[in-house]
């Protein structure tokens, strides 16, 4: 997935927002690593010179709890050189917060200040992930 990607890519979801460059594809390579399940399938795929578009759905499991995720998601991309420059998925943040951290996703998952620290936690784990990686 990762070499999918232009040197310059940006990506946006809900969790991960306004990534950019390596940063993309180390984003992905995190979340490979994490998942001891991972189930990805594909549908509505529709692609030209300049841009795609296509609906997904991932099942894994997440976190030391190990919950069980079936996330579904709508992807929007955008081309140039062959790779993929901009990409955005969309899904139900509160829906995946549910799956993910169970009781707290349920009862707070929609809460724009547990969205932000979700999404806090996020990049600090992905930053930790680059770099480690840079220094193996």
């Amino acid at each position: 997935m990762a070499t999918s990607y232009h040197p310059d890519a940006d990506f946006s979801d809900p969790v991960f927002q306004n990534l950019h460059g390596s940063e993309v594809g180390m984003m992905w390579t995190m979340l490979c690593l994490q998942s001891s399940s991972l189930e990805i399938a594909f549908e509505n795929v529709y692609a030209d010179d300049n841009a795609g578009r296509a609906d997904w759905s991932v099942k894994y499991t997440f976190g030391k709890a190990k919950r069980k995720v079936h996330n579904k998601i709508h992807a929007e991309f955008t081309f140039a050189a062959g790779k993929i420059i901009k990409h955005t998925d969309d899904f139900n943040f509160w829906k995946w917060s549910r799956m993910a951290l169970g009781p707290l996703g349920l009862m707070m998952g929609w809460n724009s200040i547990v969205q932000l620290n979700i999404r806090k936690q996020a990049m600090a784990n992905l930053t930790k992930f680059i770099t480690m990686t840079k220094n193996t």
